[in-house]
């Protein structure tokens, strides 16, 4: 997951609002969203090649997202798959508050993650690149990779256009609309993550394109007050054509209340 905006009890119809696009190599597989075989709780995609997932829900209403964070130093030996946080939290009894200590504790076992997680009750944030684990006051809130509200134009930009859409009322038209977003930021405004010019202008967008990476899929997820939890997911594949076409897409959608 590179990118997701989220509004916090900012809606009085939706307390929590989700929109995200996943970027990854296309040759890493992955399964589209569904139930999970064996943990049914869970919602979400899931990379096949280390067993995790990037962004899911469970069936109390849940939710839970991580980004890596974008670094030059190599991951820990040995470390463990990041996208592991999101299944053990969703398939778990602990709060939000204390799962993100347990997660805070065991930061170096895993490479540079930011994760966002929701009980219902607090959103909270933590990373294994800074100490400010905390529940989140109402808000909007934009996560690349790197830490929360990290100043990048993509991530500013981004949330004064989701902020735009949620003013109108809108739901998931605009936001979908947002994330397939393909505009290249100007190289002066450009961030310095260590990736080279040519890179960090590549991964500037909102929606990442190129012959073998880019972003792979968009998910929105909307809570309802009364305990509906809207679910859609719009995965991008090559196709015929070596970049994706985000305006192509095989969609799944789930509408579920929660238990």
């Amino acid at each position: 997951m590179c990118i997701l905006f989220v509004g916090w009890q900012q809606h009085p119809d939706f307390p929590l609002i989700v929109a995200a696009n996943r970027d990854e190599f296309y040759s890493r597989p992955a399964e589209p969203a569904r139930y999970w075989p064996g943990q049914a709780r869970i919602l979400a995609g899931r990379d096949k090649q280390a067993g995790g997932t990037w962004l899911g829900v469970n069936k109390n209403g849940w939710f839970a997202a991580l980004t890596n964070y974008r670094e030059a130093s190599a991951a820990p030996e040995a470390a463990r798959s990041r996208g592991l946080l999101i299944v053990d939290f969703l398939n778990g009894h602990a709060s939000a508050l204390e799962y993100a200590a347990a997660v805070t504790t065991a930061g170096p076992e895993y490479a540079g993650f930011s994760l966002l997680l929701c009980d219902g009750d607090q959103l909270v944030y933590c990373s294994n690149r800074t100490s400010d684990t905390h529940a989140l006051p109402a808000g909007t809130y934009g996560m690349s990779n790197h830490l929360l509200d990290t100043n990048w134009p993509k991530v500013s930009h981004g949330k004064a256009q989701f902020n735009a859409a949620l003013c109108r009322g809108s739901h998931f038209d605009d936001l979908f609309t947002l994330l397939r977003d393909c505009s290249p930021v100007p190289d002066d405004e450009l961030p310095d993550t260590g990736m080279g010019r040519e890179w960090e202008r590549i991964l500037s967008p909102i929606y990442v394109a190129t012959k073998d990476y880019g972003t792979r899929c968009a998910t929105c997820v909307c809570f309802n007050t009364d305990g509906i939890v809207e679910f859609e997911e719009r995965s991008f594949e090559p196709y015929q054509a070596d970049i994706p076409d985000p305006s192509v897409y095989r969609s799944v959608r789930y509408r579920f209340l929660t238990a």
